[in-house]
Parts: structure tokens; sequence; C-alpha cells
């Protein structure tokens, strides 16, 4: 079991959401000499978004390894890490790739401990980043967590705050479980209070970002930033929203929604990903089934749509949710369009 801290630091210092995630790493690799980290261009480089950054000369290159363009060879390598004991890291680039390693994550590390009588485990963290944003195109913009949601044995968190980054990533790290850790390519450079000293945020735990009584937002990631800004112009004109972000999908605190959608009485679930088969869909659902005589009008999704992301940077804006399309769903649903 992880020791959760009951209570997070009052004081905090501005970090960058990368800054966050790199601290988490350091913190954890000088706790625990099981922890390594492993994955494409990590060590000398710091990696591609910075986040590994200055741990090759920390820890060395038998803690810090740089791999070949192999997703599935040194994800496989991980897993069997995690088997007998050590707690790997693994970095893939972008969770488009990680579509190279889905045997190994899907049908291996999610079914060991099950498949072992609930003897094995494998303490392996999967950080992969997602989303769309910076022109990327197609194969490197997709938001696939609803692929893992699918899986059991799987954990996903996606945190949308670097103070949610480092806490998540700390408690991921100590988990005996597989985790899928989502990050967000927008978000490496945002900044955010992070408290000092230390603190694990629990899985399962939701939070609201912003109280309201109108309405009920739900989003994670990157999404829970747009939604804030789209509660900053609804505020304008009278409505007030309440912010939920559930900041793990698995596990997912939908008591902590439902509890929102029962007093806002309207509910709006919003994703990047694609409108089909996707998370919101799920959520949706449990709140219509859950919550449906607290209900005033049906449950809303805002989604991306259904196409691959394309390279313009207009169209790529086009295909995912935007402030003013989280605007209109809000006042669809309470019939003040």
């Amino acid at each position: 079991m992880v020791a959760i801290a009951t209570e997070i630091p009052t004081a905090s210092r501005v970090m960058m959401y990368r800054e966050a995630l790199n601290e988490a790493l350091r913190e954890e690799m000088r706790r625990d000499p099981k922890v390594f980290l492993l994955g494409e261009g990590i060590a000398q480089r710091g990696g591609s978004y910075k986040v590994t950054e200055g741990l090759l000369e920390e820890f060395g290159p038998e803690r810090v390894l740089d791999t070949p363009i192999a997703e599935a060879s040194f994800t496989g390598a991980a897993i069997g890490a995690a088997m007998t004991g050590m707690r790997p890291v693994v970095e893939i680039l972008f969770i488009d790739f990680a579509l190279l390693a889905m045997d190994q994550i899907v049908n291996q590390a999610a079914k060991y401990h099950l498949m072992t009588g609930g003897v094995g485990r494998v303490p392996l963290v999967v950080r992969t980043q997602g989303g769309a944003g910076g022109c990327l195109a197609a194969q490197h913009s997709q938001s696939l967590e609803a692929l893992f949601y699918h899986i059991p044995g799987l954990k996903i968190a996606m945190p949308s705050t670097p103070k949610d980054a480092k806490g998540l990533l700390k408690t991921a790290i100590r988990l005996d479980d597989p985790v899928i850790f989502i990050e967000h390519k927008s978000l490496y450079m945002s900044k955010g209070e992070v408290p000092e000293g230390e603190y694990l945020i629990e899985f399962g735990r939701g939070e609201v970002k912003r109280p309201g009584r109108d309405a009920t937002l739900v989003a994670w990631s990157a999404m829970v930033s747009k939604c804030m800004s789209a509660a900053e112009k609804l505020s304008a004109a009278g409505i007030e929203v309440e912010v939920v972000d559930p900041r793990t999908l698995v596990p997912l605190d939908m008591e902590r929604i439902l509890q929102s959608v029962r007093k806002t009485r309207c509910a709006i679930v919003v994703q990047e990903a694609v409108r089909r088969g996707g998370v919101a869909s799920d959520i949706a659902a449990t709140i219509q089934h859950e919550a449906f005589d607290y209900l005033d009008a049906p449950v809303e999704i805002v989604a991306g749509r259904v196409t691959p992301i394309p390279f313009s940077l207009t169209l790529e804006q086009a295909c995912v949710p935007q402030e003013d399309d989280i605007v209109a769903a809000v006042k669809r649903t309470m019939g003040r369009e």
C-alpha cells in the first residue's frame, strides 16, 4: 500500500509543469534505489520536453538509460525489470508510439497480477504525452486515453497542473500496479503553485478546481485550463460553473462528479479526444444513470472531431474543443443560448 500524505504542505512556490515532473522523479530516485528511468533521448538530452534534464548527472547511466527507437523492446525490458522487483519509469515520447508496445502493456503488464494468482506485481510507470498542439500532425497529436481506459489492470493519471503532476507521479512510482501517466504537450511550460516538501496525491481522488452553482464541467488534462477560461467568460454572463478534474481516470472519482452534478443539476463533460468511443461517453452515461432524477437537461459532451489531426494550426484548433465551444455547450444545456 502507498502511504498518502493526509495534508499537503501550505508553503509553495511557482514551477513549470515539466519542472514539477522532474522534481518528482528526482525525489523518488533519491528515496528508492530501485527506481530507474529508460526511454529515447532522456539521458544526455534530458528528454525532448526536458523533463529528465540533469538526472543523468546525479544518478548516472545505470539509472537513466537512453534506449534505441524501439518502444516494444524497452517497454518489455521495463516490464521484466518490474516483475523482478525494480521500479522502472518508461518515457514514450508520444502516446501515438505506445501503440508499438500494446502487447507488452495490455497482454503482459496489465494481466500479470491476475495470472499469478495475485502474487506477481508490475510496479511500472509509463510516462507519455498526448494531445494536439504545435502542429505535429496526425501521428503525433492523438488523445488515446480511451484505449488504456478499456483495459482492466491498468491505472491512468492525466494531471492538469504542476501540483497534480508532481503529486500524482510520486504516487504512481510507489504503486505496485502498472500506471499509464499521460502528460499533455501544451502543459509542459505552464506554471502553477507547487507545495514545498513531501506530498503525494491519491489516485481516485478528484478535485473541484472552481466552485459553482449553475452547471458542472468535468474535464482532465489540458481541457481543464480551457474549462477554467470558459468559466471566466460564463461568469461575466452571470453563469457560475463548477469545474471538476478527476485527475485520474482509473480509478475514477465518480462520486465527486456526481456530488457536483446533484448540486448544479446540469453536466457537461469535456475531452480533447475524439467523440466516438471516448471516456466522456462513459462518464456521461454514468451521470445519466446515477443522477437522472437531479438533471434538468441531458448530459452534454464536448469532444474532438472524429478525424485525424491535421498539420495546419487553424485546422488543428478546429478539430479539438476551444473555450467558445465549451461556453456554447453550457449555454445550450441551461437553455441560455
